[in-house]
């Protein structure tokens, strides 16, 4: 196929090295290389307008600089991405049966003694994104991938291809995509943006382009008749991609690479050589034997028994094979190595979940439900150990997820969490057999109901987070208010009734100027002044030669500013008139006042910063638009999320904390505080009050007051710190930081660091 000279070669950088390939083979490449050529111009253009709208859109400062920290890497690294993908594809095909998309699998004998440790979070995130988009693409476009997969592999028919060497399959494209964003300088929270951007965009479009590659070969005369993908290819559906995991046809364990650094490999020698038992996952010898297949049959005929268990109790597996591993005549049965393998690193696996303070008893009781469902799934398919995208891994990861959080509810109270992750236990408990597709179903249904369930939440965090930075801001307006007019008060005599003028609708007045322009702003300043003015005109202090024509000059701007400035925040007009009323009465007394008092006071010069000719009033009233006088209330201090608020919640607000009042009297060790810095928003603590311990998250930071504000599942306020308060709880013990991370992972990552440290005893 003839190049144009504007299009990069697909051949990479180094023709030769697809000079062996079958000419059909070479013709798909080229012909692949403009298509994808086209999708990703397609792509970058749509990721463009995609990320502006989601910028947009944001609900933050931190989500908007993500967006447009990602548009703006996409747009400068844009043909460095596509040149990169396509030479990472052409390699594919250019070393057929060679490539490998990921490091290959080392010994364990080449592994140092961290080499079994997981990645740190943010690869850990990015490697979970990865494998979701492979598991993604697979399952919706799985005919097309496994019909092209026939065809390539009756080109090369002495070439054993895996999913991750077969060219233009999800491995390899995902494989590109993680290659070509591995130079954007972005935190991972920009990257999993720009990863969930090409999930999103490019889903769609490789369903025409995979059908377009299979009509190529097709027309090629490879298989032209093969209208299905091959029958032997079920097995393939119904275990995930078995070579893909290193797991030979009959069951057998190969070398493979494996998200975190270990192989299932791997893991059974880290086994052995830590002393676990193999065999009967703890039963004792005996003559009869159990293949995998009979083994899964009667794990299948147990697996809906709820046995005598009692409501809310925990069984562990190796209780539950009991039964699995007896004869008819009640000897014990042996099963295959790599099955008592499978067991024990399931057992393991649960162990450390039904052991996680983290969760409630009741749902350890129900996610404990599925451990024979599990082991089913993991003894037919080993890349279960391996893949993070695992559908029963996701599932699992979920469940764990949305229940950190759940504690129960009042008798007679609906808990919708509850009856969704039962129903979700009772469907794999009763339909589950060998098909893996029932999980990614239920993970799907779940997924929709915690997003349903988040959103609602978000509102009402939303509106609490609104109701509390309200809050901060009136606090801070009457902190502000009151520092002008209670030292302008001491040592003053000022009427009753100017008192109360000046502490009820003029300390109004000065907290809305400073929610609407701020400190420092002009019109506050110009309030702080006409304040000044007000006490002055009522207790001039001191009194002068010139006091009394001073005061006939300013009294009258005086009263008019005072009534424009009540007007605008709308103050009842009756009061307003008579509160002026009574500063005429106040100034009269002034006037008498100074006739009595002139004589002895005329040698006395009132300083200059008190004199109302150096700054005479401005007028209020025009500098504020008509329609404020009508529209604007009084700035009322916002209540607490009324009870309307969290109606529709299954669980009623918690009383809130007094944690001023409870809160330790010493300051806070350094570490401790840093730790408190370090809390970020959608964290989760478990909160120790009067002996009882409270789960909530913190849902704000108000800067304005420098409060930690914490809620309860249902979105309701439970509890708020100062820096101080909060770090001090911390160091006495009375908060406890919960993991929100993925427990299957976390379970995983226990696993390997005890048997590593095992084996080093």
């Amino acid at each position: 196929m003839a190049q144009d000279n504007k299009v990069v070669s697909f051949s990479g950088g180094n023709p030769s090295s697809g000079s062996g390939l079958p000419t059909a083979l070479v013709r798909l490449r080229d012909a692949s290389g403009h298509s994808m050529k086209a999708m990703l111009a397609d792509f970058f253009d749509g990721a463009d307008d995609s990320l502006f709208e989601l910028a947009d859109r944001a609900a933050s400062n931190v989500d908007q600089n993500a967006y447009f920290d990602a548009m703006r890497e996409l747009r400068m690294h844009r043909k460095a991405m596509m040149l990169s993908m396509l030479q990472y594809v052409s390699r594919a095909f250019n070393d057929i049966g060679r490539f490998r998309s990921r490091p290959s699998g080392r010994s364990l004998d080449d592994i140092d003694s961290e080499g079994l440790s997981l990645l740190d979070h943010a690869d850990m995130e990015q490697k979970v994104a990865i494998d979701n988009m492979v598991n993604k693409f697979r399952n919706r476009h799985l005919d097309a991938i496994l019909m092209l997969k026939a065809r390539v592999s009756h080109l090369v028919p002495n070439v054993d291809l895996s999913d991750s060497q077969m060219p233009l399959s999800p491995e390899v494209i995902c494989g590109a995509i993680a290659e070509a964003c591995s130079d954007l300088d972005i935190d991972i929270r920009a990257k999993l943006v720009v990863l969930k951007l090409f999930d999103r965009l490019l889903a769609d479009q490789l369903g025409p382009f995979y059908q377009n590659a299979n009509k190529a070969l097709a027309t090629e005369g490879v298989l032209p008749d093969l209208k299905r993908p091959p029958a032997t290819s079920s097995q393939s559906r119904r275990t995930g991609r078995a070579a893909e995991s290193g797991v030979a046809g009959d069951g057998g364990p190969e070398q493979g690479s494996a998200p975190g650094g270990a192989t299932f490999s791997e893991l059974t020698a880290l086994l052995r050589q830590g002393g676990v038992p193999s065999g009967n996952a703890g039963a004792g010898t005996g003559t009869s034997f159990l293949d995998t297949n009979r083994l899964v049959d009667r794990l299948s005929s147990i697996q809906a028994q709820p046995g005598n268990w009692q409501p809310g109790e925990v069984v562990s597996l190796n209780t539950q094979l009991q039964s699995v591993l007896r004869g008819d005549s009640g000897q014990t049965l042996q099963v295959e190595q790599v099955d008592s393998d499978v067991i024990n690193l399931v057992s393991m696996l649960f162990d450390f979940i039904l052991e996680d303070r983290q969760l409630h008893p009741v749902m350890k009781a129900l996610i404990g439900r599925l451990q024979i469902p599990v082991l089913k799934v993991a003894l037919s398919d080993r890349n279960f150990f391996n893949r993070g995208g695992h559908p029963v891994r996701k599932l699992l990861n979920e469940l764990a997820l949305s229940a950190m959080g759940w504690s129960e509810k009042r008798e007679g109270q609906r808990d919708p969490l509850k009856e969704k992750i039962e129903a979700v236990v009772t469907r794999v408990l009763d339909d589950f057999t060998d098909d893996v597709s029932l999980f990614e179903d239920l993970l799907e249904d779940f997924s929709r109901f915690t997003d349903l369930d988040r959103r609602r939440r978000e509102l009402i965090e939303q509106r609490l987070r609104d109701a509390e930075e309200g809050r901060a801001r009136q606090e801070k307006a009457s902190e502000a208010a009151d520092g002008v007019i209670q030292p302008l008060l001491e040592n003053r005599d000022v009427p009753e009734s100017v008192v109360s003028l000046l502490k009820d609708p003029w300390n109004r007045y000065l907290q809305w100027l400073y929610l609407r322009e701020g400190e420092g702003a002009d019109r506050w300043n110009t309030g702080v002044a006409l304040t000044e003015r007000l006490v002055w005109s009522v207790d001039p202090n001191p009194v002068g030669p010139s006091t009394r024509s001073e005061l006939l000059r300013a009294i009258p701007s005086i009263v008019d500013d005072l009534r424009a400035a009540l007007q605008e925040i709308s103050w009842d007009p009756f009061a307003t008139d008579s509160a002026i009323r009574d500063l005429e009465l106040a100034h009269v007394d002034v006037f008498q006042r100074l006739v009595t008092a002139a004589p002895r006071e005329e040698t006395v010069e009132p300083p200059a910063s008190k004199d109302p000719v150096e700054t005479p009033a401005p007028d209020l009233s025009g500098t504020v638009e008509p329609e404020a006088r009508h529209a604007i209330e009084p700035a009322p201090i916002p209540e607490q999320a009324s009870d309307s608020e969290t109606a529709g919640m299954a669980t009623p607000p918690v009383e809130e904390a007094q944690t001023t009042a409870e809160s330790p009297a010493v300051g806070a060790a350094p570490e401790w505080l840093e730790r408190a810095d370090s809390l970020r928003v959608g964290s989760w603590i478990e909160l120790t009050r009067d002996g009882n311990k409270v789960r909530c998250k913190l849902a704000a930071f108000i800067k304005a007051t420098g409060k930690y504000i914490f809620v309860n599942r249902s979105g309701a306020k439970v509890a708020e710190y100062l820096r101080e308060e909060l770090a001090a709880s911390m160091e006495a013990g009375e908060i406890g930081m919960l993991d929100d991370g993925l427990i299957f992972d976390r379970a995983l990552e226990s696993i390997i660091d005890n048997l590593r440290s095992s084996r080093k005893d």
